[in-house]
């Protein structure tokens, strides 16, 4: 009787409990949140002309030179949400050297007088990094005014007013946008065609 009477609770509570955490608690808070953060709950789409163009917490590849490019990503075969890791190779490990070197030898055929910043060579932790440094901006520069027709100090001022300060004043550091930067730079300096 006892035996029968615990499984009897034990099933409700995991039907009850899976409807509470499982269905009520996903549904207020999906509630709430498109209510007071609906951009932000939608995954922060960034629209032009009627058309969503990408994702301000995504990155995406950008590979024309007129374009700041991203940095590299290890998800999937690029920048692919739905395979979202780093490549968990050591920094010991010769894949690893061999693969940041050669992008490192790639970078500096850009721009052969200037260090190479790190974030242009290596992959983050999620491989979908949004984001660049300004260095990484900085170093790219030249590169895109020239094949924008432009002065490089023009693209310069369009990375500083697309450079976001750090988290609160003091957490991580300053970062770029790589796709709004890119929409700034079509609005504002399209590409010869």
């Amino acid at each position: 009787m006892n035996l029968t009477r615990n499984l009897i609770i034990a099933v409700l509570m995991t039907i009850v409990t899976t409807l509470l955490l499982g269905v009520v608690y996903p549904l207020i808070v999906t509630g709430i949140a498109q209510t007071v953060f609906p951009a932000k709950a939608n995954g922060q789409l960034i629209e032009r002309d009627g058309k969503i163009v990408g994702s301000r917490i995504i990155g995406q590849a950008f590979s024309s030179p007129g374009y700041f490019r991203s940095r590299p990503s290890a998800a999937g075969t690029g920048y692919d949400a739905a395979n979202s890791a780093g490549t968990n190779l050591g920094p010991t490990n010769k894949k690893l050297i061999d693969s940041v070197k050669a992008a490192v030898d790639a970078a500096k055929q850009e721009n052969p007088n200037v260090p190479v910043p790190i974030d242009l060579v290596t992959t983050s932790a999620s491989g979908l990094d949004p984001h660049i440094s300004p260095a990484a901006a900085a170093f790219q520069a030249p590169r895109v005014a020239r094949e924008r027709g432009v002065g490089e100090d023009q693209v310069q001022r369009l990375v500083e007013e697309h450079t976001e300060g750090r988290q609160l004043g003091f957490l991580g550091e300053p970062v770029v946008n790589v796709l709004e930067l890119n929409l700034a730079l079509d609005a504002q300096f399209p590409k010869h065609q």
